[in-house]
Order: C-alpha cells, then sequence, then structure tokens
C-alpha cells in the first residue's frame, strides 16, 4: 500500500521537510496546522480563538484535499501555549467540530514561535 503526499495551495506550505498531510489506505494524517494565511504565509489574530479558526480552516483544507471531512476525523490534538486559553480555544473549536460522535481529543501545552499560540493536528479514516 503506498504511502501518499497531500498537497494543497488552501493550506499554508510547510517551511520544513514534512507534507501537508499524508494518506495511507484509509488512514490520513494532517500535520499541526498554525494560524498561518496561506496566500501571505501571515499569522492570522492575535488571539487564541482567531488563531484557532485559522488552524481549523487550514486542517478542513488539507483533509479536503485528501478526499476527507471532519466528519472522518477520529481523533484531534490541539497543542496550546497557555493554559488560560483553553475555555477561547474550546468555544472557536466548537464552531468547526458540530457533528456527532465527536472525534478523541487531546490538548497539550507546548511552546510555538512567536506569535503562535494554538497548533491543531488530526487524523482521519476513510471509508
Amino acid at each position: 500500500m503506498a504511502k501518499t503526499e497531500i498537497r494543497t495551495a488552501d493550506a499554508p506550505t510547510p517551511v520544513a521537510a514534512f507534507s501537508q498531510g499524508v494518506r495511507k489506505g484509509p488512514i490520513l494524517q494532517v500535520a499541526g496546522q498554525v494560524a498561518f494565511d496561506p496566500a501571505t504565509g501571515d499569522v492570522v489574530g492575535d488571539t487564541v480563538a482567531e488563531q484557532t479558526r485559522q488552524a481549523m480552516r487550514n486542517v478542513t483544507a488539507v483533509l479536503a484535499a485528501g478526499g476527507a471531512s471532519l466528519a472522518d476525523v477520529v481523533m484531534l490534538r490541539v497543542y496550546l501555549t497557555d493554559t488560560a486559553h483553553f475555555a477561547e480555544m474550546n468555544a472557536a473549536y466548537g464552531e468547526f467540530v458540530t457533528e456527532e460522535p465527536f472525534p478523541a481529543r487531546t490538548t497539550v501545552y507546548v511552546g510555538l514561535p512567536d506569535r503562535l499560540l494554538v497548533e491543531i493536528d488530526a487524523l482521519a479514516v476513510l471509508d
């Protein structure tokens, strides 16, 4: 079973040696997405809610390029830089994740590059 790179102009181009997404069989892994505007490369937003929305738009763009949607996601991982941002991130996240059964999720607190407050990756399984 071949491993296929997933690439789209609708999500930011990686700045290192990794793919936006990789599909092998029915498994699609979306790399961690941050709040970069895919057209300009600029950070979108100064709040965790604004950045969560952009990160989720980037995640959904890579999913779509791989033939999937949020309905196919079994696991989302959210990386936050500050525990105080959890409620605000969760509210913005809830604007995108609306379909039950909801995917599993892990939230981890990490350091991210300057101005970035959140990163989100996804694991989808397609029929």
